[in-house]
């Protein structure tokens, strides 16, 4: 049967024409793309067949009433704006998101909140007026009562790193502390003994994990520790803390960083001191942020692949929402990319 004609030429297919082409009722076809039972595997696959020959999208608003479902995810976070609008982390993970959900006809709700009791609020409302199927749980803290709120208010929540022992919501996320090992390995191979390290805001999960993995890295190549200088990952946070380093009586002849905004600050904040990178110091940032090879000189650093990660963070939640079960997805490891901004020490 030769697929129906489009009206007016260009007008986008509707139901009626994938039913059609299909050689079924409607009903039929909407029995398939809400994933109901009663409809045979041929017409099932022939549902299927004609909706990718048109190209049809189901309207996300209908078929959000015959679920009961809201078609979306929320994500609250608490940070910073000043980190919002400078560090390009977040917007390449909520693109990773949004590639991840707009092939599933989901859509993504994100709020930004200034502390942990509006947080709550929000965590709250979202349950309460069913704006949401499910949520992300980004930035664990230590102790983190997201968690066990969510799991209280019956939402469905994917926690986005490294998992919880005990936990009952599921995580998906990559072993970053392994970045932090090379970083310290790849210094230790060029003849660095004095590794400092600049880590993340306090009571995150991914800072201890970081802190960790430095500490560990140093103890294993037998090396000395200075104490960490802990930051808020903004770059003015990033430029204090490499001038508090520099201005220790023995000052480290590297700096590790938890990310490549305060890696960047922290190269200017040397510069300003008459050091050069990497002569005087050599500097490793965090993330493989886009800017990271553009600025002078380019950034050695660990690559995460942030896109990917927020992809299969959403494929992973909408499958968790629609009554699936968890599998973690196979993530990408970090890798260490070296560039001009580490060298020997001078002797």
């Amino acid at each position: 049967m030769p697929p129906p004609s489009r009206r007016g030429g260009g007008s986008r297919p509707t139901i009626g024409d994938v039913a059609a082409l299909a050689q079924v009722s409607k009903a039929t076809v909407s029995f398939v793309i809400n994933d109901r039972p009663g409809v045979s595997p041929q017409a099932r696959q022939r549902v299927l067949d004609a909706i990718d020959q048109l190209g049809w999208q189901p309207n996300a608003g209908a078929r959000a009433l015959s679920t009961k479902r809201s078609q979306t995810l929320g994500l609250v976070m608490r940070r910073p704006p000043e980190l919002l609008s400078t560090d390009p982390f977040f917007p390449q993970f909520v693109a990773g998101i949004e590639t991840g959900l707009a092939p599933l006809g989901y859509a993504l709700v994100l709020q930004v909140v200034p502390d942990e009791e509006t947080e709550r609020q929000a965590y709250e409302r979202l349950a309460r007026d069913g704006r949401v199927d499910g949520v992300f749980l980004t930035d664990l803290r230590t102790d983190d009562p997201r968690p066990a709120l969510v799991t209280e208010l019956g939402i469905d929540a994917l926690i986005v790193g490294p998992p919880q022992h005990g936990g009952q919501v599921p995580a998906l996320g990559v072993d970053d502390g392994s970045g932090v090992r090379r970083a310290v390995s790849h210094l230790r191979s060029l003849g660095h003994r004095w590794i400092g390290h600049v880590c993340g805001a306090a009571g995150f999960v991914h800072t201890e994990a970081r802190c960790d993995a430095w500490r560990g890295a140093l103890a294993d190549a037998d090396l000395p520790e200075i104490p960490p200088v802990a930051a808020d990952f903004t770059g003015a946070a990033g430029a204090r803390a490499t001038h508090q380093l520099l201005d220790l009586d023995r000052p480290p002849t590297a700096i590790v960083y938890a990310n490549d905004l305060m890696a960047i600050a922290g190269i200017t904040a040397a510069t300003s001191r008459g050091l050069r990178v990497p002569e005087d110091l050599s500097v490793v940032g965090f993330d493989d942020i886009p800017l990271a090879d553009c600025i002078a000189p380019p950034l050695t650093t660990v690559r995460q692949d942030v896109l990917t990660w927020g992809r299969a963070a959403a494929q992973a939640l909408v499958s968790l929402t629609e009554g699936g079960e968890f599998h973690a997805a196979e993530l990408p490891p970090v890798e260490f990319v070296v560039r001009a901004s580490t060298a020997p020490p001078r002797s």
